[in-house]
């Protein structure tokens, strides 16, 4: 069998498997710094993505956060609004109820002074003759230097004419004390005679149409900041039935749009000195009556003027 031998030179093909080598080596190394690359890519998508989620995430917690502190808050509001217009009403029912008990009170004083009055007058008479030497005899004795100021057993005329003088001083003072007092009950009858004159109605019919002038109060007053108002009708007790006043109220009300409040220059002195009254007479401490007083002074105040009929 025939042979052959060659002879092969592989020089070449290791110089191209050498270049080979430094493309797959370059390769790798772009592979591997690819992959970082994508890694690091990824990685920062995925934070990028988480810190939207989060932030959606808090958005929207805060968002029904907000929506629920608008409900509460609104619901808060009405439940204010309510609780003040429950206070006004119970104020209302309190100061009812002060001028029910004033009124009563001072009519079982009345009535229990005028018992006790009787009473003693009674009791004084059963031992009339012991009741007088102990409340009359007994006081002259014992203010006899005073009722007796100029007798005197010995005295001389510059005495006895200085006892004289305080003898007529004090006839004097007693008379003007007297004269003062009957002054007084005179007008004071007087007035009330004025008065029951200009209340009562004279040769009124029953069966007969007549035109009554009826007081009523209007109070305008704010309850919070959104300038919602409220208005309350007062109105007299005194021969108005409950028909009467309910239609009234519903012709007062009916006619907002005729309201005119003006401011008033000065104040009644009347309104000044009744205030003034309350004030003083109250218990409470000096710095409270000192505010109220300069919140009185510079309150504005405003009267209605309209053109009701």
């Amino acid at each position: 069998m025939a042979s052959f031998d060659f002879n092969l030179d592989t020089a070449p093909m290791a110089q191209e498997m050498g270049k080979v080598s430094g493309h797959v080596k370059a390769t790798t190394t772009a592979v591997v710094a690819m992959q970082n690359a994508v890694i690091l890519a990824e990685k920062q998508a995925a934070d990028h993505v988480c810190s939207n989620v989060n932030k959606g995430f808090y958005s929207l917690i805060r968002s029904q956060i907000s929506q629920k502190i608008a409900k509460l808050q609104s619901t808060v509001d009405s439940h204010l609004m309510q609780l003040n217009q429950q206070k006004k009403q119970l104020l209302a029912v309190k100061s009812r109820m002060e001028h029910d008990y004033n009124m009563i009170s001072g009519r079982y004083l009345k009535l229990f002074n005028g018992l006790n009055s009787n009473l003693k007058h009674r009791v004084t008479e059963l031992d009339k003759p012991v009741i007088d030497f102990a409340t009359k005899d007994l006081e002259k004795i014992s203010n006899r230097t005073k009722y007796l100021t100029a007798t005197v057993p010995v005295s001389q005329q510059e005495s006895l004419s200085a006892s004289q003088k305080i003898i007529a001083s004090n006839l004097k003072n007693k008379g003007f004390k007297v004269i003062h007092t009957m002054s007084n009950f005179l007008s004071n009858i007087y007035e009330q005679n004025e008065l029951t004159n200009r209340i009562l109605l004279k040769d009124m019919n029953p069966d007969e149409n007549k035109v009554l002038s009826v007081p009523l109060v209007i109070c305008e007053s704010n309850y919070d900041k959104f300038d919602h108002k409220n208005t309350e009708i007062t109105i007299s007790n005194i021969n108005i039935t409950p028909q009467a006043k309910s239609a009234i109220k519903n012709i007062v009300m009916t006619n907002t749009d005729l309201y005119q409040w003006k401011n008033e220059e000065h104040l009644d002195k009347e309104l000044v000195s009744a205030f003034s009254k309350l004030v003083s007479s109250s218990n409470q401490p000096d710095r409270v009556k000192e505010m109220t007083n300069k919140l009185f002074s510079a309150n504005n105040l405003k009267t209605l003027k309209t053109t009701l009929s």
